[in-house]
Protein backbone atom coordinates (compact mmCIF):
# COMPACT_ATOMS: atom_id res chain seq x y z
CA UNK A 1 0.00 0.00 0.00
CA UNK A 2 2.73 2.48 0.98
CA UNK A 3 4.78 1.21 -2.29
CA UNK A 4 1.78 2.53 -4.38
CA UNK A 5 1.00 5.84 -2.28
CA UNK A 6 4.49 6.47 -3.28
CA UNK A 7 4.22 6.14 -6.93
CA UNK A 8 1.08 7.44 -7.17
CA UNK A 9 2.90 11.01 -5.50
CA UNK A 10 6.00 10.70 -7.80
CA UNK A 11 3.88 10.00 -10.93
CA UNK A 12 1.61 13.43 -9.50
CA UNK A 13 5.16 15.30 -9.09
CA UNK A 14 6.60 14.63 -12.63
CA UNK A 15 3.17 15.42 -14.07
CA UNK A 16 2.76 18.75 -12.14
CA UNK A 17 6.24 19.22 -13.13
CA UNK A 18 5.95 18.47 -16.54
CA UNK A 19 3.01 20.74 -16.82
CA UNK A 20 4.81 23.58 -15.23
CA UNK A 21 7.93 23.30 -17.44
CA UNK A 22 5.48 23.24 -20.54
CA UNK A 23 3.23 26.59 -19.41
CA UNK A 24 6.40 28.41 -18.68
CA UNK A 25 8.06 27.68 -22.21
CA UNK A 26 9.42 30.87 -23.76
CA UNK A 27 7.21 30.80 -27.32
CA UNK A 28 8.95 32.87 -29.80
CA UNK A 29 7.29 35.08 -32.52
CA UNK A 30 7.42 34.09 -35.70
CA UNK A 31 8.63 36.71 -37.97
CA UNK A 32 6.93 37.57 -41.73
CA UNK A 33 9.76 38.46 -44.44
CA UNK A 34 10.91 42.39 -44.60
CA UNK A 35 7.82 44.52 -46.06
CA UNK A 36 10.76 47.37 -46.64
CA UNK A 37 14.09 48.61 -46.06
CA UNK A 38 15.01 50.21 -42.58
CA UNK A 39 13.73 53.62 -42.09
CA UNK A 40 16.53 54.82 -39.71
CA UNK A 41 14.42 58.30 -38.91
CA UNK A 42 11.55 55.85 -37.41
CA UNK A 43 13.73 54.17 -35.71
CA UNK A 44 14.73 57.36 -34.33
CA UNK A 45 11.15 58.38 -33.46
CA UNK A 46 10.87 55.47 -31.76
CA UNK A 47 14.22 55.17 -29.62
CA UNK A 48 12.97 58.73 -28.10
CA UNK A 49 9.33 57.61 -27.01
CA UNK A 50 10.71 54.46 -25.87
CA UNK A 51 12.91 56.65 -23.57
CA UNK A 52 15.63 53.74 -24.17
CA UNK A 53 18.18 55.99 -23.17
CA UNK A 54 16.41 57.13 -19.61
CA UNK A 55 16.82 53.46 -18.93
CA UNK A 56 19.83 52.12 -20.91
CA UNK A 57 22.53 55.13 -21.23
CA UNK A 58 25.58 54.65 -18.54
CA UNK A 59 24.91 56.83 -15.45
CA UNK A 60 26.61 60.13 -14.43
CA UNK A 61 27.87 60.57 -18.09
CA UNK A 62 26.26 63.00 -20.21
CA UNK A 63 26.05 61.29 -23.21
CA UNK A 64 22.40 59.78 -23.60
CA UNK A 65 23.10 57.57 -26.63
CA UNK A 66 26.31 55.53 -24.74
CA UNK A 67 23.71 52.82 -23.86
CA UNK A 68 25.79 50.75 -22.28
CA UNK A 69 23.49 50.18 -19.43
CA UNK A 70 24.00 49.81 -15.65
CA UNK A 71 21.51 51.83 -14.06
CA UNK A 72 19.78 50.24 -10.98
CA UNK A 73 16.22 50.26 -11.35
CA UNK A 74 14.14 49.06 -8.05
CA UNK A 75 11.27 47.20 -7.18
CA UNK A 76 9.41 45.50 -4.48
CA UNK A 77 11.20 41.82 -6.05
CA UNK A 78 14.21 43.47 -5.61
CA UNK A 79 16.93 45.83 -7.80
CA UNK A 80 17.05 45.09 -11.69
CA UNK A 81 20.31 46.37 -13.57
CA UNK A 82 19.90 47.83 -17.19
CA UNK A 83 21.30 45.91 -19.33
CA UNK A 84 23.93 47.52 -21.93
CA UNK A 85 22.07 47.46 -25.52
CA UNK A 86 24.58 49.02 -27.75
CA UNK A 87 25.93 47.38 -30.66
CA UNK A 88 29.27 46.21 -28.95
CA UNK A 89 29.52 42.71 -30.42
CA UNK A 90 31.09 41.35 -26.75
CA UNK A 91 28.66 43.50 -23.71
CA UNK A 92 26.16 44.75 -25.93
CA UNK A 93 23.45 43.18 -28.63
CA UNK A 94 26.14 43.56 -31.69
CA UNK A 95 25.89 39.75 -32.17
CA UNK A 96 22.12 40.01 -32.24
CA UNK A 97 20.22 39.04 -35.12
CA UNK A 98 16.91 41.14 -36.30
CA UNK A 99 14.91 38.10 -34.73
CA UNK A 100 16.39 37.97 -31.42
CA UNK A 101 15.74 41.61 -31.11
CA UNK A 102 12.40 41.44 -32.08
CA UNK A 103 11.40 38.71 -29.74
CA UNK A 104 13.14 40.56 -27.06
CA UNK A 105 11.35 43.50 -27.44
CA UNK A 106 8.02 41.74 -28.43
CA UNK A 107 8.02 38.85 -26.34
CA UNK A 108 10.64 39.24 -23.63
CA UNK A 109 12.71 36.17 -24.56
CA UNK A 110 16.08 36.42 -24.95
CA UNK A 111 18.40 35.21 -27.91
CA UNK A 112 19.32 31.88 -25.61
CA UNK A 113 15.53 31.57 -25.38
CA UNK A 114 15.16 32.41 -21.67
CA UNK A 115 12.15 34.79 -20.41
CA UNK A 116 13.16 38.51 -20.02
CA UNK A 117 12.08 39.76 -16.59
CA UNK A 118 9.24 42.03 -16.62
CA UNK A 119 11.38 45.26 -15.67
CA UNK A 120 11.78 45.44 -19.23
CA UNK A 121 8.33 46.71 -20.29
CA UNK A 122 7.57 44.11 -23.36
CA UNK A 123 4.11 44.02 -21.45
CA UNK A 124 3.55 47.03 -23.46
CA UNK A 125 5.94 46.62 -26.97
CA UNK A 126 4.35 43.70 -27.54
CA UNK A 127 1.81 45.79 -29.67
CA UNK A 128 4.41 47.12 -31.91
CA UNK A 129 4.39 46.67 -35.48
CA UNK A 130 7.55 44.35 -36.26
CA UNK A 131 8.69 46.51 -39.43
CA UNK A 132 8.97 49.71 -36.38
CA UNK A 133 10.82 47.07 -34.10
CA UNK A 134 13.20 46.13 -36.98
CA UNK A 135 13.61 50.24 -37.39
CA UNK A 136 14.39 50.69 -34.14
CA UNK A 137 17.46 47.58 -34.34
CA UNK A 138 18.59 49.47 -37.13
CA UNK A 139 18.98 53.00 -35.54
CA UNK A 140 20.33 51.34 -32.17
CA UNK A 141 23.04 49.64 -35.08
CA UNK A 142 24.25 53.24 -35.81
CA UNK A 143 24.99 54.42 -32.14
CA UNK A 144 28.64 54.12 -31.05
CA UNK A 145 29.69 50.72 -29.16
CA UNK A 146 30.26 50.64 -25.10
CA UNK A 147 32.17 48.20 -24.04
CA UNK A 148 31.72 46.83 -20.05
CA UNK A 149 29.79 44.03 -18.50
CA UNK A 150 26.68 45.54 -16.47
CA UNK A 151 26.26 43.39 -13.05
CA UNK A 152 23.72 40.47 -12.42
CA UNK A 153 20.27 41.58 -11.10
CA UNK A 154 20.03 41.12 -7.25
CA UNK A 155 16.79 38.94 -6.81
CA UNK A 156 15.89 36.76 -3.87
CA UNK A 157 14.59 33.63 -4.29
CA UNK A 158 12.20 32.47 -5.83
CA UNK A 159 11.78 35.74 -8.08
CA UNK A 160 15.40 34.81 -8.97
CA UNK A 161 13.92 32.04 -11.22
CA UNK A 162 13.22 33.24 -14.64
CA UNK A 163 11.11 30.30 -15.48
CA UNK A 164 8.74 31.74 -13.53
CA UNK A 165 8.27 34.64 -15.30
CA UNK A 166 6.54 31.93 -18.29
CA UNK A 167 3.50 31.81 -15.38
CA UNK A 168 3.62 35.27 -14.98
CA UNK A 169 3.06 36.47 -18.89
CA UNK A 170 0.14 33.81 -18.55
CA UNK A 171 -1.33 35.74 -16.20
CA UNK A 172 -0.56 39.11 -17.12
CA UNK A 173 0.74 39.65 -20.97
CA UNK A 174 -1.79 39.54 -23.34
CA UNK A 175 -0.14 39.33 -26.60
CA UNK A 176 -3.58 39.33 -28.93
CA UNK A 177 -3.15 42.17 -32.08
CA UNK A 178 -4.17 45.09 -30.98
CA UNK A 179 -5.92 46.75 -34.08
CA UNK A 180 -6.72 50.43 -34.89
CA UNK A 181 -10.19 51.89 -33.96
CA UNK A 182 -12.12 52.88 -37.45
CA UNK A 183 -14.47 55.32 -35.30
CA UNK A 184 -11.22 57.06 -34.12
CA UNK A 185 -9.34 59.53 -36.57
CA UNK A 186 -5.94 59.10 -37.67
CA UNK A 187 -4.24 61.17 -34.88
CA UNK A 188 -6.05 59.48 -31.98
CA UNK A 189 -4.95 55.74 -33.58
CA UNK A 190 -1.26 57.08 -33.67
CA UNK A 191 -1.44 58.47 -29.93
CA UNK A 192 -3.28 55.26 -28.77
CA UNK A 193 -0.53 53.19 -30.92
CA UNK A 194 2.40 55.40 -28.84
CA UNK A 195 1.39 55.90 -25.50
CA UNK A 196 0.43 52.11 -25.53
CA UNK A 197 3.43 50.63 -27.40
CA UNK A 198 6.51 52.06 -27.24
CA UNK A 199 5.46 54.88 -24.61
CA UNK A 200 4.86 52.21 -22.07
CA UNK A 201 3.37 54.96 -20.18
CA UNK A 202 0.64 52.34 -18.10
CA UNK A 203 3.82 50.55 -16.85
CA UNK A 204 5.17 53.37 -14.34
CA UNK A 205 1.83 55.24 -14.61
CA UNK A 206 -1.00 52.27 -13.10
CA UNK A 207 -0.86 50.63 -10.05
CA UNK A 208 0.24 46.95 -9.56
CA UNK A 209 -1.04 44.02 -7.40
CA UNK A 210 1.30 41.80 -5.39
CA UNK A 211 2.32 40.10 -8.10
CA UNK A 212 3.60 43.08 -10.41
CA UNK A 213 0.70 42.87 -12.50
CA UNK A 214 -1.16 46.21 -13.79
CA UNK A 215 -4.51 46.56 -12.22
CA UNK A 216 -6.26 46.74 -15.59
CA UNK A 217 -9.73 48.63 -14.29
CA UNK A 218 -6.82 51.49 -12.71
CA UNK A 219 -4.90 51.43 -15.70
CA UNK A 220 -3.32 54.96 -16.17
CA UNK A 221 -4.82 55.85 -12.55
CA UNK A 222 -1.57 56.83 -11.00
CA UNK A 223 0.32 55.18 -7.70
CA UNK A 224 3.06 54.06 -5.78
CA UNK A 225 6.16 54.66 -7.63
CA UNK A 226 7.88 51.08 -9.10
CA UNK A 227 10.91 51.94 -7.91
CA UNK A 228 9.55 52.47 -4.55
CA UNK A 229 10.18 56.45 -3.69
CA UNK A 230 7.60 58.79 -4.56
CA UNK A 231 4.17 58.29 -5.76
CA UNK A 232 3.13 57.92 -9.79
CA UNK A 233 0.34 60.84 -10.91
CA UNK A 234 -3.23 59.97 -12.38
CA UNK A 235 -3.10 60.72 -16.58
CA UNK A 236 -6.50 59.91 -16.64
CA UNK A 237 -9.01 63.08 -16.63
CA UNK A 238 -9.56 62.34 -13.08
CA UNK A 239 -6.11 63.58 -12.76
CA UNK A 240 -5.55 65.56 -15.42
CA UNK A 241 -8.70 66.68 -16.48
CA UNK A 242 -8.21 70.67 -16.27
CA UNK A 243 -5.45 70.21 -18.61
CA UNK A 244 -5.83 70.71 -22.65
CA UNK A 245 -4.56 69.04 -25.84
CA UNK A 246 -2.16 71.37 -25.84
CA UNK A 247 -0.95 71.77 -21.75
CA UNK A 248 -0.55 68.10 -22.51
CA UNK A 249 1.69 68.50 -25.76
CA UNK A 250 3.32 71.28 -24.39
CA UNK A 251 4.53 68.99 -21.32
CA UNK A 252 5.41 66.48 -23.36
CA UNK A 253 7.95 68.84 -24.53
CA UNK A 254 9.16 71.00 -22.06
CA UNK A 255 8.19 69.69 -18.63
CA UNK A 256 5.94 72.33 -18.01
CA UNK A 257 2.55 71.93 -15.97
CA UNK A 258 -0.06 75.10 -17.25
CA UNK A 259 -0.62 75.61 -13.44
CA UNK A 260 3.27 76.22 -12.70
CA UNK A 261 4.91 73.18 -11.84
CA UNK A 262 7.46 71.22 -13.66
CA UNK A 263 8.38 68.14 -13.90
CA UNK A 264 10.75 66.32 -11.29
CA UNK A 265 12.28 62.91 -10.22
CA UNK A 266 11.98 59.87 -13.11
CA UNK A 267 9.82 62.03 -15.52
CA UNK A 268 12.33 64.63 -16.66
CA UNK A 269 14.49 62.52 -18.38
CA UNK A 270 11.22 61.16 -19.72
CA UNK A 271 10.50 64.69 -20.90
CA UNK A 272 14.32 64.95 -22.73
CA UNK A 273 13.52 62.03 -24.72
CA UNK A 274 9.76 63.25 -25.67
CA UNK A 275 11.27 66.64 -26.37
CA UNK A 276 12.69 64.99 -29.45
CA UNK A 277 9.88 63.82 -31.05
CA UNK A 278 8.09 65.82 -33.75
CA UNK A 279 5.11 68.41 -32.76
CA UNK A 280 2.97 66.12 -34.68
CA UNK A 281 3.75 62.80 -32.94
CA UNK A 282 3.43 64.72 -29.00
CA UNK A 283 0.52 66.20 -30.53
CA UNK A 284 -1.19 62.72 -31.21
CA UNK A 285 -0.43 61.50 -27.87
CA UNK A 286 -1.68 64.43 -26.35
CA UNK A 287 -5.61 63.88 -28.21
CA UNK A 288 -5.40 59.81 -26.72
CA UNK A 289 -4.02 61.12 -23.54
CA UNK A 290 -6.90 64.01 -22.95
CA UNK A 291 -9.55 61.01 -24.38
CA UNK A 292 -9.21 58.93 -21.15
CA UNK A 293 -12.32 58.39 -19.26
CA UNK A 294 -11.44 59.60 -15.17
CA UNK A 295 -10.23 56.72 -13.31
CA UNK A 296 -10.20 56.28 -9.30
CA UNK A 297 -6.49 55.37 -8.88
CA UNK A 298 -4.92 54.76 -5.32
CA UNK A 299 -5.10 57.51 -3.43
CA UNK A 300 -1.58 59.91 -2.96
CA UNK A 301 0.02 60.12 0.69
CA UNK A 302 -0.67 63.46 2.07
CA UNK A 303 2.11 65.93 0.91
CA UNK A 304 3.87 67.18 4.31
CA UNK A 305 3.76 70.59 4.95
CA UNK A 306 6.62 72.99 4.78
CA UNK A 307 8.77 72.71 7.61
CA UNK A 308 12.41 73.55 7.73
Amino acid sequence: MLRRIISVILIAAVAAFAAYWWLTAPTALALPAPTRGPDLANGQELFNVGGCSSCHAVPNQPDRLRLGGGLALGSPFGTFYAPNISPDPTYGIGRWSEADFVNAVMRGISPEGTHYFPAFPYTSYHISKVDDVRDLFAYLKTLPPVTGRVRDHDLPFPFNIRRNVGIWKLLFMDVRPVMPDAARSAQWNRGAYLVNGFGHCAECHSPRNALGGINRGERFAGGPNPEGEGWVPNITQKGIGGWSEKDIADFLETGDMPEGDSASGSMRPVIRNLAQLTPEDRAAMAAYLKSLPPVDGPTPPKRKEGGG
